[in-house]
């Protein structure tokens, strides 16, 4: 018998290996469960932007990737039907970026996921980023 945890980590692994964007961007899952996900990435000197800071665009794609692994975790082909971000804090070359993914409510086909972002550098952690996303599932799985 299958329970919850492994269907969770079986949708995200099924994810994972199509998602070329995350894993272009050199993000790593490290964490998945029912309705949640932990996934990580490190700023890099092709996301800073003329501010000599982290790209805000990157920061929310993170985020998105989180929410994406999250509200998938049931194995139901689920997209994003809204997102909202609200930046806190600049990030930087170097800063490692953990996006926490957590679902607040889902009825039916829909559903809306927290999202909070820290940075960890040589400051110490500081979330610089919340995410508001809201789901819509579409039909399907990844078996």
């Amino acid at each position: 018998m299958t329970g919850p945890q492994e269907v969770a980590e079986s949708a995200a692994e099924a994810m994972w290996a199509g998602d070329q964007a995350s894993q272009a961007l050199g993000m790593e899952i490290v964490e998945v469960g029912p309705g949640r996900a932990v996934v990580r990435m490190t700023v890099r000197e092709d996301m800073v932007n003329g501010h000599a800071i982290g790209h805000g665009g990157l920061t929310f794609t993170l985020a998105d990737s989180a929410f994406a692994f999250a509200c998938n975790s049931y194995d139901r082909r689920t997209v994003a039907a809204a997102a909202e971000i609200r930046f806190r804090a600049p990030t930087h070359l170097g800063d490692v970026l953990t996006a926490t993914a957590t679902e607040r409510s889902r009825e039916g086909r829909s559903g809306v996921y927290d999202v909070e972002v820290t940075a960890s550098g040589s400051s110490g952690a500081t979330v610089v980023a919340t995410f508001v996303g809201h789901s819509r599932e579409v039909g399907g799985s990844f078996a």
